[in-house]
């Protein structure tokens, strides 16, 4: 038996990148999965394709966690497919680093309408279908909250305010049994990444030449940090923020 056998997820922004690897991680260990997308249904199903043809079992489902109609149509559609949750992991996101001389009205509701606001109100609707047994809440966070890179300030804001609000909900959800972490990763390569162009800049330089281990990221670094929050191994940890950068602070 898995780790996660007889367990719900749903795993936002889960067709590439981090998502898609927590989500395939999660199938392994034996959870039926949600794998959600904003429109990539093509990575979606590609995740799918691959946790079933594993023996899986996961599904795509298609919101984009910056409208709340959408948001509380996945959950529909989860309670659907599934009729219970027990996790949740908060991934989706945005992230765009720009000058403060570049810092629109645009640019920050982009990122707090998805990064802040999206993380909310999922986690809302989440609760809503976690049973008396409790369940999981996983944010994913970021380094830069406490690196602080020059030319993102939106999405370090953003960023700080997850830490935040893993805190007070982990306070607030611990009577129901829910527990509340965060994963705060450091720079991974994945598709975003490649195309924000990151891979050949001289912020990978710099993260390469502080980093005790001399690298960046990549995303199955990550995904086993996500099942140990979501599995029982876990149990008495709640309100964390638990770095995954490389040792870069």
């Amino acid at each position: 038996m898995g780790k996660l056998t007889n367990q719900v997820a749903v795993i936002t922004g889960a067709s590439k990148g981090i998502g898609a690897a927590i989500a395939i991680a999660f199938a392994a260990e034996g959870a039926s999965v949600v794998v959600n997308y904003a429109s990539s249904k093509e990575g979606a199903d590609r995740v799918v394709e691959e946790i079933t043809a594993k023996g899986g079992k996961a599904i795509a489902a298609q919101a984009d966690l910056s409208k709340p109609a959408d948001i509380t149509r996945l959950f529909a559609e989860t309670k659907k497919a599934y009729g219970k949750l027990n996790i949740l992991v908060n991934n989706a996101g945005i992230y765009q680093f720009s000058p403060l001389e570049g810092v629109t009205e645009k640019l920050f509701h982009d990122h707090f309408n998805l990064n802040v606001l999206g993380l909310l109100l999922a986690t809302r609707e989440a609760v809503k279908l976690i049973g008396p047994e409790g369940g999981s809440i996983i944010n994913v966070g970021s380094g830069v909250s406490t690196i602080n890179p020059p030319n993102s300030s939106v999405y370090t804001a953003s960023k700080a305010a997850v830490d935040s609000i893993t805190g007070v909900l982990a306070k607030e959800l611990g009577p129901r049994k829910i527990r509340v972490n965060s994963i705060n990763p450091g720079m991974i390569e994945t598709e975003g990444v490649h195309a924000a162009g990151f891979i050949e800049s001289d912020f990978r330089k710099w993260v390469e030449t502080q980093s005790p281990l001399g690298r960046i990221g990549q995303s199955d670094d990550i995904a086993p940090t996500a099942v140990y929050l979501a599995s029982s191994d876990s149990k008495y940890l709640t309100g964390e923020t638990i770095r995954v950068t490389g040792g870069i602070y």
